[in-house]
Formats: C-alpha cells, structure tokens, sequence
C-alpha cells in the first residue's frame, strides 16, 4: 500500500470516476474535481477531497491543487480525464468547434500540468498520467477534434517527459480503445481482435500502474489499451 496523494480531474463518471476508485484502493489519499458534482461526492466518499469545477478552468483547478496541498501537502499523481469535444465532418467544424476541441483534448492537461509541476519538482518526483484515445495515431473521422489534438498531447507529452526527467517527474498517456463507458454497438465489438470492449477497469488498472513504484522507468509513452484494434506496428 502506499501512502501518496493523486489528483484526478473529470472524476465524476466513466475511466476518470473508476480511476478515483482504483487509486484510492491502492492507498492513495484522492481528490476530484468534476463539473457535475459527482467526482467532489466519490472523492468525500473515500475519504477525500473533492472540487465541483471545470478543468477548463484555472481557477477552479487552482482550488483542486490548493485544497490538496493545505491537507496533505505534496501531490504524488496527476490523471488527466476529460469530456466529450466536437464531433462532425471535418470540413464542417466552425473555428469555435475547433477551439473547444483545443481546451477539451489538450488545454485539460496543459493546465493542470503548469500548476502540478512545480510541486513535483520540489518533491523530487510525480507521476501524470493523461487519458487520451486509441485514435491518436490512427485518426478516425468519427473523432476528429479527438484525433487532431491528442496527436498534438503525445508531442506535449514527449517535450514534458524529456524536460522533466531529471526532476524525476514523469508524463504518460494511456490510449483507450472502445471502453464500456461507451454505447455498445455490434459493428465496434467486432472491429476489436479481442472481440469485446475494454472495462472501465482496466484503464484505471493500467493507470493504476503507470502510477505505480513499478512504472518508475516509464516516462513520454503513449500506452495502447484497445484490445488490439490499434493496427500499426
């Protein structure tokens, strides 16, 4: 068990509320942030802390960051969730859609990260994990504001990783494919090899771990949990 403390940002439902529970089963004191109020009840719920805010706002994030540190003092984990963008045929994005992608796909990272880092690099180490998409490096037009900006994630990721390795401050994405979380559809199931959706638990596992003692040599990597549907070697 460990004794460390993991922020989690949209935390209210699906791999961001699961991750809240693995996390803190793992001994991790756990605060949450989430627009819907979900994520502060789950995060109290545990024994935590929890922010009802956008993570598309500095200010509400500075909350989560600051009610943290003046209860515990240090943060161990960052996991970076996020909603839904904009979804259409690419041509028929508006500039606002485009935007919107931005703050929903990389803005939700970049944010968080700038008021984290500093603690780490003061601790001597931390661990962030970002939760991005199967179809990062394979684009789909199914999700296209997806698809452009968590490519644009795996480049932040990288530039992190390597400028903050020496402070022992690590930077991972983990790619789900189609997750539980996700309307169930014949055609999805049978387009993964393993033939079925991934859970919602196993994300949070497969984060649990990039967390982890264990992951300590693990830094800059985009970690596929898609079932295989992801085709390039």
């Amino acid at each position: 068990m460990t004794e460390g403390v993991a922020n989690i940002t949209a935390g209210g439902s699906g791999m961001g509320a699961q991750t809240v529970r693995r996390l803190a089963a793992d001994g991790f004191r756990v605060a949450a942030l989430s627009s819907s109020g979900k994520g502060e009840a789950l995060a109290k719920e545990l024994g935590g802390f929890g922010v009802t805010g956008s993570n598309q706002s500095n200010d509400d994030l500075k909350r989560l960051v600051d009610g943290t540190m003046k209860r515990w003092s240090r943060i161990d984990v960052l996991v970076n969730s996020a909603g839904h963008g904009p979804r259409a045929p690419i041509l028929e994005i508006t500039d606002e859609q485009w935007h919107a992608g931005l703050d929903v796909y990389l803005m939700n990272v970049i944010r968080p990260t700038r008021l984290v880092t500093p603690i780490m690099q003061a601790q001597k180490g931390g661990a962030i994990i970002n939760i991005s998409t199967a179809w990062a490096f394979e684009p789909s037009s199914m999700f296209p504001t997806s698809g452009v900006f968590r490519a644009g994630l795996a480049s932040y990721t990288k530039i992190f990783a390597n400028t903050y390795g020496a402070d022992n401050v690590r930077m991972n994405n983990v790619l789900p494919g189609w997750i539980d979380s996700l309307p169930t559809t014949e055609e999805r199931r049978q387009s993964v090899p393993m033939g079925r959706y991934g859970r919602c638990d196993e994300i949070a596992a497969t984060i649990a771990f990039l967390a982890s003692e264990g992951a300590g040599y693990i830094t800059g990597q985009n970690i596929r949990v898609d079932g295989g549907i992801t085709r390039s070697v």
